[in-house]
């Protein structure tokens, strides 16, 4: 029979177990969802509060969508290539954070300024409203979505 009092018997039916919690994993589905809510929340509570209808629209299109076209981006680049470079394993969590927060700031920069471009080009006549807050909603949302992916999966991958 076993003696489960004797603190040396004890440890063999007890497993000793980590006082930290377990890591979870690195799921692109759900920071996905994140990476849309956050953004189109925040600017529609702005609309809701200044009561502006054109910004509550924006939040659920050109914020949020934009914001998880750029989360899908760069979740793809880092669950697929991320570990293996070697900068955005080894560097402090912040600098990374930062450097891919000002990629996806540039990089909805070019976007804004590309899609303004090409609608001007294709119907120059024609007077496109939404296209006056782009410069800034691509830019921020880009901004935004790099930092939570990054972010998450930075602290995914390393504790």
């Amino acid at each position: 029979m076993f003696n489960q009092k004797d603190p040396v018997r004890s440890e063999e039916s007890y497993a000793v177990r980590s006082a930290q919690p377990r890591q979870k994993p690195f799921v692109l589905w759900r920071e996905l969802i994140l990476a849309y809510l956050s953004p189109a929340i925040m600017a529609g509570i702005g609309g809701i509060v200044t009561d502006d209808k054109v910004l509550q629209l924006r939040a659920l299109t050109t914020i949020g969508g934009a914001s998880l076209l750029m989360a899908l981006g760069i979740g793809l680049w880092l669950r697929n290539r991320g570990s293996r470079t070697r900068w955005v394993a080894k560097t402090p969590h912040v600098i990374v954070v930062g450097c891919f927060a000002l990629a996806g700031a540039m990089l909805g920069l070019m976007a804004s300024w590309g899609i303004s471009n090409v609608l001007h080009f294709v119907n120059p006549s024609l007077s496109w409203t939404w296209l006056d807050h782009v410069g800034f909603d691509l830019p921020l949302s880009g901004a935004l979505a790099c930092t939570i992916m990054t972010w998450r999966w930075r602290a995914s991958f390393t504790k």
